[in-house]
């Protein structure tokens, strides 16, 4: 950040999207241990999913998009700037898993895909101003 910017409250919005990228990881990781390690707990086949895939490939899917949007969401709280753009990347691709595993989880893949939303926002629209003190 420059001398001739100022800080606005606005960076209180992109230190949320941190917490909420790391919060929306976590959400994953558990989704995906779920999918891993019970993948009888889903009521859908594997036929009636977007995408037919095992449960376990999914599992692996949302786990790994997790561990990333969780170490993505320490970096924007750190203020760098490859966080803000993974972040952004993390949060369409989560968005996209979700709504392809929409019928299998419709409650939960639906909380996290408007979690991404928010977070797509904070990171966009005022990304830059969380900089300053580093």
């Amino acid at each position: 950040m420059s001398d001739t910017e100022e800080r606005t409250g606005w960076v209180g919005l992109v230190v949320f999207g941190g917490v909420l990228l790391a919060l929306t990881g976590g959400f994953q990781m558990m989704q995906g241990f779920v999918a891993i390690l019970r993948d009888e707990y889903f009521y859908v086949t594997r036929s009636g999913l977007l995408i037919t895939m095992d449960y376990t490939a999914w599992g692996w899917v949302h786990l790994g998009l997790g561990l990333i949007a969780v170490g993505t969401g320490i970096g924007v709280l750190a203020g760098q700037m490859w966080a803000r753009v993974v972040g952004i990347i993390i949060g369409v691709l989560s968005a996209l898993v979700n709504l392809a595993f929409l019928s299998a989880y419709p409650i939960w893949s639906t909380i996290i895909i408007a979690l991404d939303v928010l977070v797509i926002y904070a990171l966009t629209m005022h990304g830059g101003e969380v900089e300053a003190d580093r």
